[in-house]
């Protein structure tokens, strides 16, 4: 066992290759990033909030689905932005422990909210009848408590996990604070944080299956009318182009957690670990504004200044 230390901050090593006039450049790109994030997602769930005709479960799902962007880049963009012009990147004990509980807990909200928004769109294309009596408000309101809540709980077991850690070194070779490299820091085994991490990944996997079987049905029901085919490209496109969005981030991230060795450029292995607190952000909401026409009118309506849009 090697000798346990008490750290009270991390030095964050993934910019370290980088010039003065690189990291200037991309100290520009990354804020104009993280405008647009801050941007698209604002304006639709403000728009999504004044407009009671709005006030649907998939737009109300939705609207979380932009929350929880703007949830998860918080606790990266303003400390990234500030590592980029400064020669010092460290990180207290607690901001790390904070990162790795928020950008995990993001990510695990962003698989529940596209679940929940799958089991809404199933109802509403395979039992339209009855969708307003079985998507109630109650139902909506755990719908939405359990895609927000469940993440949270789930996260708060792995930091308190790895805040119990014995560390023995204080460098993270990324950008940011994430699980795995904290478990790389032990002195000892950690076994029982393995097999939690397992477990959770395992839970959503299963939100995945989930959201496939329904979309297996799904695409039978869309087939069979023309109607309910207008109605699967019209809803349920976005929502898979969503879910191919922040899988394929999600991938690219395990696979930098567990795979990444420094064989691989040091820009690759940066920008495997920012991806999924950039792209899925940034494009999620300018899919479902492109896509949903209803949505779309009213964020022109706004932008406009007119009291209709017809």
């Amino acid at each position: 066992m090697r000798n346990a230390t008490a750290f009270t901050f991390f030095h964050l090593t993934g910019l370290s290759h980088m010039t003065q006039r690189l990291r200037v450049l991309l100290f520009v790109i990354t804020w104009l990033c993280y405008a647009a994030i801050l941007l698209v997602n604002l304006v639709l769930i403000v728009t999504i909030i004044l407009e009671k005709k709005l006030h649907e479960p998939m737009y109300l799902f939705l609207c979380n689905l932009c929350f929880n962007g703007l949830y998860g880049t918080v606790v990266f963009f303003p400390k990234f932005l500030h590592d980029l012009l400064s020669k010092s990147h460290v990180i207290s004990y607690f901001g790390c422990l904070l990162q790795v509980f928020v950008i995990y807990s993001y990510a695990a909200s962003e698989m529940a909210i596209l679940t929940v928004m799958a089991y809404d769109r199933y109802v509403a294309i395979s039992r339209p009848l009855e969708y307003h009596s079985i998507m109630t408000k109650c139902r909506m309101v755990f719908l939405m408590l359990y895609s927000r809540v469940t993440p949270l709980l789930c996260q708060a077991i792995v930091v308190i996990m790895s805040s119990k850690l014995e560390l023995c070194g204080s460098l993270i070779d990324k950008v940011y604070c994430e699980n795995w490299s904290l478990l790389q820091l032990s002195c000892n085994p950690t076994t029982s944080n393995n097999i939690v991490g397992f477990v959770i990944i395992l839970f959503y996997f299963v939100h995945d299956l989930f959201i496939l079987c329904s979309y297996v049905q799904l695409v039978k029901l869309a087939l069979r009318s023309k109607e309910g085919k207008k109605k699967f490209l019209r809803t349920c496109v976005p929502h898979l182009l969503c879910l191919v969005n922040i899988s394929v981030a999600l991938l690219f991230d395990l696979m930098y957690a567990r795979y990444g060795t420094s064989s691989m450029p040091r820009s690759l292995r940066n920008f495997m670990a920012i991806q999924i607190l950039v792209v899925p952000p940034l494009l999620n909401p300018i899919i479902y504004g492109l896509k949903l026409s209803k949505l779309r009118n009213k964020v022109l309506q706004y932008f406009r200044g007119k009291k209709s849009f017809e």
